[in-house]
């Protein structure tokens, strides 16, 4: 779908009817705590509903409890061993590159701000690494896996912060179109997979067509599973790269809450870095990685590394030719990214498993109205918006 001003302005109007309607109901009915109770109890795939949920929560939970008709499972794996291939440099790319660059969308950086997470953010990190950890095992669709109880509860999560900013008056849908709505949920897709593999590129990865085709088509299964529209959604690169023009376009800029919400991601980034020394190579990096212009609207701070950072790129191309060329290389720079992906996890989970609950009411301060064969080099499509 060739997407214009007139087409996105349709999907600001539009959220996600059945969890939607899920949602409502529980809330109507006073089982939202019930829900979040037993709900912690469900989280992998094939296990018994539990006892005592109510039915329109059964309802919802047999209603998606499988992937899409369309699924390409050779498309999937081909996707799971590129996350393999790649995993600490997707991991990077998503923390440095793909949340800063939801912040620059002052409303989304709104509905961040809506919540108690906010004033947690290693939780919401740990929740958003984990989430795509779940995504890229070998069992992610089968029985017993973590990955879809996740996405039924983080589909529940979106329709919730709607339903709270529509009913207590906090959002004003006429000027800024319904909260998580279509259009946002689809910007969101283009941010953990287009702009993953452009910030893998920037960073001097070796890609291959069909690796980076398998990454987004990943992510197209995800958008599916959490209600995204898919008559609207992109189907290829060139198609999302339209979209994510299109739509920073319309709404990158700077804001208070985009702000804040970058500083607590550079500090909590920085308390992984071991000691002091290194710190301030966080904010170089977000900054190399989203461009000045988006840095400054969101007040990375500027330091000494940030002419630094640009080796980079040369010192990761090195490492991806030894990877390319020794099969034992490439064995060894996986296990070092699975080692290194881990290690940041367990850093921002402590060790525990991140349960996506229905917030039951919002921060009370809230008051803003083997892997993919190494042949062709992938290539970012162009830019294609002109104003």
């Amino acid at each position: 779908m060739l997407h214009t001003e007139t087409s996105m302005n349709a999907l600001r109007e539009s959220g996600d009817a059945l969890a939607d309607a899920t949602v409502a109901t529980l809330f109507e009915r006073g089982e939202t705590g019930t829900f979040n109770t037993l709900m912690r109890f469900f989280s992998t795939a094939g296990s018994p509903v539990p006892e005592g949920l109510p039915d329109v929560a059964r309802e919802y939970l047999e209603a998606t409890q499988a992937p899409p008709s369309w699924v390409d499972w050779d498309e999937m794996e081909r996707a799971r061993l590129f996350f393999v291939d790649n995993n600490v440099h997707i991991a990077t790319a998503l923390s440095f590159a793909s949340m800063p660059a939801c912040y620059l969308v002052p409303r989304v950086a709104k509905l961040l701000s809506a919540t108690h997470g906010l004033d947690y953010p290693s939780t919401r990190m740990a929740a958003t690494g984990q989430f795509t950890v779940y995504l890229m095992r070998p069992d992610a669709f089968e029985a017993g896996s973590r990955f879809i109880p996740a996405a039924q509860k983080v589909r529940l999560l979106h329709a919730s912060i709607r339903h709270h900013l529509r009913r207590e008056d906090r959002w004003d849908t006429g000027t800024l179109g319904v909260p998580i709505c279509q259009e946002d949920m689809i910007g969101g897709q283009m941010f953990f997979s287009l702009l993953v593999l452009d910030s893998l590129h920037r960073l001097g990865i070796h890609l291959t067509e069909e690796g980076a085709d398998a990454y987004f088509y990943a992510w197209r299964v995800v958008g599916a599973m959490l209600g995204v529209d898919q008559e609207a959604v992109p189907t290829s690169l060139a198609d999302a790269r339209r979209f994510l023009d299109l739509y920073m376009v319309r709404y990158m800029g700077p804001s208070p809450e985009g702000a804040r919400l970058t500083r607590q991601l550079i500090d909590l980034y920085e308390e992984v870095v071991p000691g002091t020394l290194l710190d301030p190579v966080v904010s170089a990096l977000v900054r190399y990685l989203i461009g000045d212009t988006s840095a400054d609207w969101l007040e990375v701070p500027r330091t000494p590394w940030d002419t630094a950072v640009k080796a980079v790129p040369r010192l990761l191309g090195v490492l991806e030719t030894i990877e390319d060329r020794s099969p034992l290389g490439a064995w060894a720079l996986d296990r070092l990214g699975h080692l290194t992906t881990v290690f940041e996890l367990s850093s921002l989970t402590r060790g525990r498993v991140m349960h996506y609950a229905i917030p039951e009411q919002l921060r009370k301060e809230y008051g803003v109205p083997d892997g993919p064969p190494r042949a062709r080099r992938w290539t970012p499509p162009s830019a294609t918006f002109t104003g």
